[in-house]
């Protein structure tokens, strides 16, 4: 919970919107092992649902044909939360089996097409060197039969190989990224210093400052994998009493790093309003960022817009009374109404629905920007998780919660993808990653400074601070 943006009210803890978690299933249909209702697949026994992966010359594992990565993600998260050896171990031993005794050229095709899927959307399962063991093991079964397969295997390997170097070249500069911050925000906690720079002068065109927000999104969302989301609720198996399932492959730094992100955007947006000296230059920043946040609104990146909204509603900024009374609020209102917690984030949602369909048929990539309040996105899944039970009394795999989970992540993934079609501007991003920010108690100092304490609170509050942090008695 620590990487949680820290403005958000308990009002923000709710199950997800248009989900119920008391699923049932019927047994009607019943198919060896599977489950299905009104020809929907709804349950499974875990060996059911493996063999359930194992395509045929006349079947492949279709699950939905709403979003391509659907399938895979409903079929192989489960494995994921359950106490196996090796689950993809497991599944790679039954299909070794089938390639063993079966005409190759006749399914093999369809094998393909699931290795592919299977690599493009949990390419860490193949970081450690037994799966890529797995995976040329069944390369080599299928690609002597025809040549053909063997280009398009190679292939597969090197866009799997491509893939794992772009997620780990991108783990590495979100660690540098991380670092520099903090030693920013270490230098703070002594005594926050007078700023040279500030955003004003580094961008004073709101929309250019909402295009390089936009650029800085998507290039981190961009390495957040669908197993990242799966692995960060993973906890022990209720007929497991001593095993952590697949804890030894547990991967969120990028997730966890996004996160850090917002808040860091939170904590920026606040130092610069509480850094002017003069009440007409703080309420000049303050106006900027209403019109930052309404140009990322009207981009479709509402993390940005969430992000600058908490900043501007953090005590340090909110307390600032008369600075307020300088500024046109009236499209900061509306703004923070689009974002209003009330009844589950319902005018977001709406808004987000919005941007989802403007999005599906766009024709440009400027029109395809979806970028979600990203906390929010994590704790709908969280919630999925948490409210509906792996299992069923049976003991099946509840499917229908993981096809609902697929659902959430699998339109995630369309999102993320979306190229960003503003030109970059590097000082303005660089300004972004490493500009210092307060600490909670640099900002408290910087506003009573800026307009002094109104109650008694907090002048001992000021006080403190100027005793501790500035050596002063």
């Amino acid at each position: 919970q620590e990487g949680m943006p820290q403005t958000l009210s308990p009002t923000s803890m709710f199950t997800p919107c248009g989900f119920s978690p008391h699923l049932h299933t019927s047994k009607e249909g019943e198919q060896g092992g599977l489950i299905f209702q009104d020809g929907n697949l709804t349950s499974a026994s875990l060996d059911a649902l493996i063999q359930h992966l194992i395509p045929t010359t006349d079947y492949y594992p279709e699950v939905s044909n709403s979003h391509c990565a659907i399938p895979c993600i409903s079929l192989l998260a489960p494995s994921r939360l359950f106490p196996l050896p090796h689950p993809q171990l497991n599944l790679h031993q039954k299909w070794a089996s089938v390639v063993c005794y079966a005409r190759i050229r006749k399914f093999g095709p369809k094998i393909l097409q699931l290795l592919t899927e299977w690599t493009e959307t949990f390419p860490y399962d193949f970081q450690e060197e037994r799966m890529i063991g797995h995976l040329k093991d069944m390369i080599h079964r299928i690609a002597p039969c025809d040549e053909a397969y063997w280009k398009k295997m190679n292939q597969l390997l090197q866009a799997l190989n491509q893939k794992l170097a772009t997620l780990s070249h991108g783990q590495e500069g979100i660690v540098k990224i991380s670092t520099a911050v903090s030693d920013k925000l270490v230098a703070f906690k002594t005594k926050p210093p007078s700023i040279q720079r500030e955003i004003l002068s580094v961008c004073s065109d709101p929309y250019t400052l909402a295009q390089q927000l936009t650029h800085v999104e998507l290039e981190r969302l961009s390495h957040i994998g669908p197993e990242e989301f799966v692995q960060a609720f993973v906890h022990k198996d209720p007929l497991d009493g001593t095993k952590t399932c697949f804890s030894e492959q547990k991967k969120t730094s990028n997730l966890e790093a996004y996160v850090k992100w917002f808040n860091r955007l939170c904590y920026l947006v606040a130092t610069e309003i509480c850094m002017p000296a003069k009440k007409k230059q703080r309420a000049q920043v303050i106006e900027f960022f209403i019109d930052v946040a309404r140009e990322c609104f009207n981009i479709g990146n509402f993390n940005s817009l969430m992000a600058i909204i908490s900043g501007m509603n953090m005590s340090p900024v909110s307390r600032l009374k008369k600075t307020w009374s300088k500024v046109k609020t009236a499209k900061f209102f509306i703004l923070e109404h689009q974002m209003d917690p009330t009844g589950n984030f319902y005018n977001y949602r709406t808004a987000l629905r919005g941007a989802a369909h403007r999005s599906l048929t766009a024709h440009s990539n400027r029109e395809k920007i979806v970028i979600p309040f990203f906390s929010l996105l994590i704790k709908d899944i969280y919630f999925l998780n948490e409210g509906c039970a792996n299992r069923l009394p049976n003991g099946h795999v509840n499917f229908e919660k993981f096809l609902e989970l697929a659902k959430q992540v699998g339109e995630f993934i369309t999102w993320k993808q979306v190229e960003c079609p503003f030109e970059q501007d590097p000082n303005i991003i660089h300004y972004l990653h490493t500009a210092p920010i307060f600490t909670e108690d640099g900002l408290y100092l910087a506003s009573y400074e800026s307009e002094s304490p109104e109650n008694q609170t907090e002048k001992d509050r000021w006080k403190s601070l100027r005793s501790t942090i500035l050596g002063k008695t």
